[in-house]
C-alpha cells in the first residue's frame, strides 16, 4: 500500500501532504522517546534513534513550512514512513522479546538494523532537497545523514558474540552424552553471562522463560521443529540453572501453570523410584500429563516437552492435540528434548536417582513385536536409540526388524513400520546408510502405490529422508522409484504425500544424472507445475526448488516452459502468502536461456513493473535475479523493455543505488543495463535529430 499511494496521488495532481507528515512525526516521536533499552543490540538501537531524530526535526520543518510538495518527496516520505515503522517494530521486539534467543540471533539481528539503514539512504536518494525551502542546517545534516547511510557498514556487537560462545561451549560441554567426558556446569560463569544480558533476580529467570515460551509458540505455528527444539533447549536450561543459581530462595508456587490431566483412558505412570519422590523434582523435570520426573522428554509440535511413554499414550489413544496448550497437534514427530535430557541425567547425578534403569526398559520393548502393546513398545524404542545415537549395530537390528515388517505385515503394521523407519530416517545420516543396507528401499518403493493414503505418505517420506544420504540417491533410482514418486506428486493420498514427493525430486536431482532421467519423464515436470498451482506455500516452494534443479539441465527448459509455468511463477511474484518469490523469480532467470522461455517471459505485461518493485524491496539474491531477468528482456530486441524501464521513474535511482551497494553480481549487471539504456536514449535521441 506505501508504494502505491504517491502514485495515485501525483496521477490526481492533489498532494495532501499534512496527514503523511503528521504520520511521520508521531512515529519518529514514538522512536526516539523508547525508554529502557535492552542491554544487546546497543550499538543498533542508539544509533538508529539518533538517525531517527534528526529526520524527526526534517518532517517538523516541512510540516511548518505548510506548502505544496514536488511528487518526489511524497514518494520519499512514503518510503521513510515505511521503514521507520519497520524500525519501531525491530527495537520493540528488542526490548520485548527474549534476551538469550536475541543473542543467540546476533547476526541476523544486526543485519536487519543493517538492511533498515540502507533502505533509509536509498529513500533519501529520491529527496530533491533543492526544491524544499529548508534551513542550512537541517539540509547539511539530512546530507551528512544520506552519505552515512549509504556506506555504512554492518554493526555486530563483538561482546555480545564472546557471551554467546562462551554459553554454548558450556551448554555444549554439559550436554556430553559420555559419562567419563560429561562436563558440570560452572555456574559462576553462567551467572556471569546471564548478568550480562539482564537476567540477575529469579523474577528476571522467570520473564526470561516466559519470553521463550512467547518464541515456542511463535515458531511452533511455522512448524519449525529445529528453532523450537533450540528454544525449548535454552528454557531447560535457563530453568535448571535459576533452581541452582538460587536453590536458596522460595519457590513461587503461584506461578506455575496447573497441567492439563489425560483423560480416563491414561494412568499415571507409578514406577518413579522412591528415591526421586523424597526428592524436590524440578518442575521442568516434571511431566506435564503423568507429573511424574521425565524418563525420555520430547518435544510435540506445540513446543510442549512431555515424556515420551505419556504423550506417546495420548497421542494412540486417538487424541491430536497438546494436552496442556490444547493446540491441534500439525504434525506427530516428537523430537527429542537433548539438553534437558542432559540436565535431567546431571540432576539425577547429583541426587542418586537412577535415570538409566527407564532407558533399560526401553530398550527391552523391542523384543515385544506381536501385540499392539508391543507394537508401541517397539516405536517407542525404536526412535529412543536414533534419538541417543546408540550403538549401530542396535540401530541395524531395528532397521532390519522394521524391513521385516514392510515385506510381511499386514497393512496396519507396514503402515507404522513405515512410520518408524521415517523418523529413524529423519535423525543422521548413519540411520540412512543403514536402513538402506537393511534392504528397506525396494519395499517402499512397492508401498508408493498404496491404496492407503498414510502407508502412501510414510512410505514417499522415509524415502525423502533416505535420499539426503548422497548413496541412496542412486539405490533409490536403481529400484525404479522415479515413476511411482511421479505417481504421488500427481495424485498422492494426502497433500503432504505430494509435497514430499516433489521434495524427493528436488533431492534425487542433485545428482546430475537424475536431472537426466528425471526430466527424461514425460509426466515428472507438467505434476511439479500442477503442484506449483495446487498446493500449499510449503508445496508451491518444493515444486519451484525442484523444477530449478531439474531446469539447470538445459534439456529440461524447454518442457518447464511448455508445461506453463511461466505465467504461474509471475502469478507467484505478487502473491504474499506464497512466500517464494525469490525461488520463483530463481526459475524464470534460468528460463532466460532457452529461446522460448525468453519469448514466453517477454509477454507478460506485468513483470516488468513487479522486478523494478523487487530492485527497491527485494533480498539480496532477489534483486540479482531480477536485474537477470531485466537484463535479459532488454538484449536482442527488448527495446520494449528497455522503454518501459526509461519511462519509468523508479527504475533507474534503484539501477543505479545497485551498482553503487549491491552484491558483486548485482553491481555487474546493474552496471550494464545502465549501459544498455543509455545506448537506447542515445539511439532515439539520433533518431529524432534524424527527423
Amino acid at each position: 500500500m506505501a508504494v502505491a499511494l504517491p502514485s495515485m496521488i501525483v496521477s490526481s495532481g492533489f498532494l495532501p501532504t499534512g496527514s503523511l507528515l503528521e504520520s511521520l512525526v508521531h512515529i519518529s516521536n514514538e522512536v526516539c522517546s523508547m525508554e529502557k533499552l535492552p542491554i544487546l543490540q546497543v550499538r543498533n538501537i542508539s544509533t538508529m534513534i539518533r538517525r531517527i531524530k534528526l529526520l524527526s526535526s526534517l518532517f517538523e520543518e516541512i510540516q511548518d513550512i505548510n506548502r505544496p510538495l514536488p511528487p518526489s518527496s511524497i514518494l520519499c516520505l512514503t518510503e521513510l514512513f515505511s521503514v521507520i515503522r519497520r524500525v519501531k517494530f525491530l527495537i520493540q521486539g528488542c526490548k520485548d522479546g527474549s534476551s538469550l534467543w536475541g543473542l543467540m540471533q546476533t547476526e541476523y539481528i544486526s543485519n536487519q538494523f543493517h538492511v533498515l539503514v540502507k533502505e533509509l539512504g536509498s529513500a533519501l536518494d529520491i529527496l530533491p532537497l533543492s526544491l524544499l525551502n529548508i534551513s542550512a542546517d537541517i539540509r547539511e545534516q539530512v546530507e551528512l545523514l544520506h552519505k552515512q547511510a549509504k556506506r555504512v557498514e554492518l554493526i555486530i556487537d563483538l561482546r555480545d558474540l564472546q557471551r554467546r560462545e562462551e554459553l554454548l561451549q558450556l551448554m555444549a560441554s554439559n550436554n556430553e552424552k559420555s559419562s567419563k567426558k560429561k562436563g558440570f556446569l560452572d555456574f559462576a560463569k553462567v551467572e556471569e553471562i546471564f548478568n550480562g544480558i539482564g537476567l540477575r533476580t529469579p523474577q528476571d529467570y522467570d520473564e526470561e522463560i516466559s519470553r521463550l515460551e512467547a518464541e515456542v509458540e511463535k515458531q511452533a505455528g511455522t512448524g519449525g521443529l529445529i528453532v523450537v527444539s533450540n528454544i525449548n533447549n535454552l528454557i531447560s536450561f535457563v530453568s535448571y540453572c535459576k533452581s541452582l543459581i538460587f536453590r536458596d530462595h522460595e519457590p513461587d508456587q503461584n506461578t506455575k501453570e496447573e497441567p492439563k490431566k489425560l483423560s480416563s483412558t491414561s494412568t499415571k505412570n507409578h514406577d518413579t523410584s522412591s528415591s526421586s519422590q523424597s526428592v524436590n523434582v524440578p518442575d521442568e523435570f516434571r511431566c506435564p500429563i503423568s507429573l511424574d520426573l521425565m524418563r525420555d522428554p520430547v518435544i510435540v509440535a506445540s513446543g510442549h516437552t512431555y515424556d515420551r511413554n505419556s504423550i506417546a499414550q495420548w497421542i494412540n489413544s486417538g487424541h491430536h492435540t497438546c494436552p496442556k496448550s490444547g493446540q491441534r497437534l500439525i504434525h506427530m514427530a516428537l523430537i527429542p528434548n537433548y539438553a534437558l535430557k542432559s540436565l535431567m541425567e546431571q540432576w539425577c547425578q547429583e541426587n542418586d536417582i537412577p535415570l538409566e534403569e527407564a532407558t533399560a526398559s526401553l530398550l527391552s520393548g523391542l523384543e515385544r513385536s506381536d501385540s499392539k502393546r508391543g507394537q508401541v513398545a517397539d516405536t517407542a524404542a525404536v526412535d529412543h536409540i536414533s534419538a541417543v545415537k546408540a550403538a549401530a549395530d542396535a540401530v541395524k537390528m531395528t532397521a532390519e526388524f522394521l524391513v521385516g515388517k514392510l515385506a510381511t505385515g499386514s497393512p496396519e503394521i507396514q503402515r507404522q513400520a513405515a512410520y518408524e523407519l521415517r523418523l529413524l530416517a529423519k535423525t543422521s545420516m548413519d540411520n540412512r546408510r543403514i536402513i538402506a543396507e537393511a534392504g528397506a528401499i525396494p519395499f517402499l518403493v512397492t508401498l508408493l502405490s498404496s491404496q492407503d493414503p498414510r502407508i502412501q505418505e510414510n512410505a514417499v517420506t522415509a524415502l525423502l529422508n533416505l535420499s539426503i544420504f548422497n548413496n541412496n540417491k542412486v539405490l533409490i533410482m536403481a529400484a525404479g522409484a522415479i515413476d511411482s514418486v511421479i505417481g504421488v506428486l500427481e495424485s498422492g493420498g494426502t497433500m503432504e504425500a505430494r509435497e514430499n514427493a516433489a521434495a524427493a525430486i528436488f533431492s534425487l536431482s542433485m545428482i546430475d544424472d537424475c536431472k537426466v532421467a528425471i526430466g527424461a519423464r514425460p509426466r515428472a515436470i507438467p505434476a511439479l507445475v500442477g503442484l506449483l498451482r495446487e498446493g500449499t506455500p510449503a508445496g508451491k516452494k518444493d515444486a519451484a526448488t525442484a523444477i530449478f534443479n531439474l531446469a539447470v539441465y538445459n534439456a529440461n527448459k524447454l518442457a518447464v516452459v511448455v508445461a506453463g509455468a511461466v505465467p504461474l511463477l509471475v502469478e507467484l511474484l505478487m502473491d504474499d502468502k506464497a512466500a517464494i518469490t525469490d525461488d520463483a523469480l530463481a526459475v524464470l532467470a534460468l528460463l532466460l536461456g532457452c529461446s522460448e522461455g525468453l519469448e514466453e517471459i517477454r509477454k507478460s505485461k506485468i513483470l516488468v513493473p513487479i522486478l523494478i518493485d523487487l530492485l527497491r524491496f527485494g533480498s539480496a539474491k532477489g534483486k540479482e535475479n531480477s536485474i537477470t531477468l531485466l537484463l535479459g528482456l532488454c538484449k536482442d530486441g527488448g527495446e520494449e523493455v528497455a522503454r518501459r524501464l526509461l519511462i519509468n521513474p523508479r527504475s533507474i535511482p534503484c539501477l543505479q543505488s545497485l551498482a553503487a551497494d549491491g552484491s558483486l553480481k548485482a553491481r555487474r549487471k546493474a552496471d550494464a543495463l545502465l549501459r544498455l539504456l543509455n545506448r537506447c536514449c542515445l539511439h532515439s535521441h539520433n533518431q529524432l535529430v534524424g527527423l
